[in-house]
């Protein structure tokens, strides 16, 4: 973090300690930031996905009886569409596909926020604050699109 005080040894004030600290955090790579959201937008959806296919009759029941989703056949099309998409979940740890993914991802929340579970905004407006860094910062270095972007933009 570097050091705080004066090479002088003088103790800083607060406001040029809070100046450095404040000046430290926002040289945090978003590479750092992004490895964090992707595992948890990642698991979040992949345990939903395991989840259903552990039972996938009762995955079937929820659709037709509980799940209010538009313009799908609840059963089995909208079963089989929600597990498609949350097993595509884990490109996201690779890094691979990320603002896509996110955009699906983001897309399908809204989906469940509106028309499933509206009580539950708490837990779907954090899902998607990670997937809009997620959208519009992309996954950082450390990924798979960023070495594809690099090669076939070049220097990015």
């Amino acid at each position: 973090m570097g050091n705080l005080t004066h090479s002088t040894g003088s103790s800083l004030t607060p406001v040029e300690r809070a100046r450095r600290v404040l000046a430290w955090l926002d040289r945090v790579p978003h590479t750092v930031l992004a490895i964090p959201l992707r595992l948890a937008v990642a698991t979040v959806f992949w345990n939903s996905a395991m989840a259903k296919l552990a039972n996938w009759e009762s995955a079937l029941y929820l659709f037709q009886e509980d799940y209010n989703v538009p313009l799908i056949p609840p059963e089995p099309a909208a079963a089989y569409l929600a597990v498609s998409i949350e097993l595509a979940a884990p490109v996201l740890l690779m890094g691979l596909a990320t603002r896509p993914v996110a955009l699906v991802l983001l897309g399908m929340t809204t989906v469940i926020q509106v028309f499933v579970y509206p009580l539950a905004w708490p837990t779907h407006i954090q899902w998607a604050a990670m997937l809009l860094v997620l959208l519009t910062r992309g996954p950082g270095k450390l990924s798979i699109d960023w070495l594809i972007r690099r090669r076939v933009l070049g220097a990015v």
